[in-house]
């Protein structure tokens, strides 16, 4: 689970475009994710992504995926164009 995936829920909460509870990192660890930070290389990574998609935390995350070699789970169509392995949310 990705360090940006917290910080965008918290945003969409805060600016009340989504309704879902405030879940404790110790939540996270114990339900068994383990945390990905968002590193220098991902930074960089991201910031060379082509802007295909307007959203910046979507693109942390893509470029988090590419560089670990992880899959992006996600219902958004438009992450495939940015050749990153998905699985369907």
């Amino acid at each position: 689970m990705s360090t940006a995936n917290g910080w965008k829920t918290a945003l969409k909460r805060t600016l009340g475009k989504l309704e879902a509870p405030t879940v404790p990192e110790s939540g996270l660890r114990e339900a068994g994710f383990e945390l990905l930070a968002i590193t220098f290389g991902h930074a960089e990574r991201a910031g060379e992504l082509p802007p295909r998609h307007r959203d910046p935390f979507d693109r942390a995350l893509i470029a988090q995926a590419q560089f670990e070699g992880l899959a992006r789970v996600t219902r958004d169509a438009r992450i495939p164009i940015y050749d990153v392995a998905t699985l369907a949310a």
